[in-house]
């Protein structure tokens, strides 16, 4: 029995990700013309492993990509995936606990919650990247998740809309569901046993 559904943030309860995809691709171009696509080879990471992976020792460019990402975000707009929030009233009115579970930090959601208040009534738990070590694809942030309910991970739902965030999910033994906003349905269903839904 599914006592719990886990949400990834952006690109399946926001429809942030072509967003964030321009800004890191312009990122990318701008600071490491040499790796090709380098939006899409770090979805899912937070920014202090994009920063020791692809920016170690760079200070000066780590605080430029801050203060430009902060800035972004802050007049950014976060709308809504269709018909996410009757899915998740719907859920809270059957008692299913409801967790997000995202690489962004505190600051970003910050600027969510200005937007957003009804966000902290829609979910019993929201982890952001401080609340885990390891980032997606690593199953830690959906097993310390499920933990946060006291349930196994196989109680659990996890919906993902990246690659890396279905890796995760699946790692964590829950049972996964590919959304299909950032990536298409056929792109989805190459991951081994994941569902995918149309968005």
């Amino acid at each position: 029995m599914i006592k719990a559904c886990l949400f990834d943030l952006d690109g399946v309860v926001f429809d942030t990700e072509p967003l964030y995809t321009k800004f890191w691709s312009n990122v990318g171009e701008k600071y490491l013309p040499s790796i090709a696509n380098f939006a899409i080879s770090i979805k899912g990471q937070t920014l202090v492993q994009i920063y020791d992976k692809y920016f170690y020792g760079k200070d000066e460019e780590q605080k430029e990509i801050n203060k430009e990402l902060n800035a972004f975000e802050r007049n950014m707009s976060f709308d809504y995936v269709d018909g996410f929030e009757d899915f998740v009233l719907k859920l809270k009115a059957k008692s299913i606990k409801t967790a997000v579970v995202t690489s962004s930090n505190l600051e970003k959601m910050q600027s969510v919650y200005q937007q957003h208040h009804e966000l902290l009534t829609y979910f019993d738990k929201i982890l952001t990247s401080e609340d885990f070590s390891e980032s997606k694809p690593s199953p830690d942030c959906y097993l310390k998740a499920a933990a946060n309910f006291d349930l196994a991970p196989q109680e659990c739902f996890v919906f993902e809309d990246s690659f890396n965030g279905l890796k995760s999910g699946r790692a964590s033994g829950a049972r996964v569901i590919g959304v299909a906003t950032t990536n298409d349905e056929k792109a989805i269903v190459q991951v081994p046993k994941r569902s995918a839904i149309k968005e």
